[in-house]
């Protein structure tokens, strides 16, 4: 029995190994899994259902494929937020809360994206909190496709802007609200991505795991099963 986790793919509009990655994943070790969980931005950009769906159609069908016979569950991400319940019924996955706790063959886990951590990253909340109200996106699902492009492209250009002026460690998450998440979840171990920086941290409360970002030549997925943890590397051509 095992579970496989995994996050920040920013699986690109195009064609890409990146992809044929992940669809080779959801066609092998994924199979294998009691359950898997995409914690956040499997995709680079996500403007709508009615887009993604047809753009990542392989993607999809795969997941679909998957989901027949292995729990597949999913939490958005800052880039794929506007995920939706088309998106859910046509791959079958679960769309999950940020963050949840469940229990992970005998230890109380804690997953996220991880953004909610980046508590220094003042703008970045202010934003993130903006963006999440419903009634903000029914404004947006509201528009035509070519216009909720371009403000999606709009969006990202002033990120990519104001990311450049934002010292490292604003964009990391904060030891604070990391030990919060510890006392108020009541766990003993955390699982999360968005920072793009993997590692295994050791905390008061327990332990905290960051989950890799994908790179052409350079991705993996986080297997939790009765025996222990491991990271396990995806062969992915340049």
């Amino acid at each position: 029995m095992s579970t496989l986790l995994l996050s920040d793919l920013h699986l690109p509009p195009h064609p890409s190994p990146l992809r044929e990655a992940f669809t080779g994943f959801l066609k092998g070790a994924a199979r294998h899994a009691e359950a898997v969980y995409i914690l956040g931005d499997l995709f680079e950009v996500w403007v709508g259902d009615d887009d993604g769906l047809r753009t990542y159609a392989a993607e999809c069908e795969a997941l679909h494929q998957l989901s027949r016979t292995v729990s597949v569950f999913f939490m958005h991400g800052n880039r794929d937020f506007l995920i939706g319940d088309a998106f859910a019924a046509a791959t079958g996955v679960r769309l999950l809360d940020d963050p949840i706790v469940l229990d992970l063959y005998g230890t109380r886990t804690l997953l996220s994206h991880g953004d909610i951590f980046c508590t220094d990253d003042v703008g970045y909340q202010r934003w993130r909190r903006f963006s999440r109200r419903r009634w903000i996106q029914r404004g947006y699902h509201s528009l035509p496709l070519i216009l909720r492009k371009a403000v999606v492209s709009r969006v990202r250009s002033t990120s990519l802007v104001q990311k450049r002026s934002k010292a490292e460690d604003i964009m990391d998450v904060n030891t604070r609200a990391i030990d919060a998440a510890f006392a108020e979840h009541k766990v003993s171990r955390m699982i999360h991505g968005h920072t793009h920086r993997p590692a295994e941290h050791q905390h008061a409360s327990g332990e905290r795991i960051v989950l890799a970002d994908w790179r052409p030549g350079d991705c993996e997925y986080l297997r939790v099963a009765t025996e222990g943890i491991s990271r396990v590397k995806i062969a992915v051509s340049a």
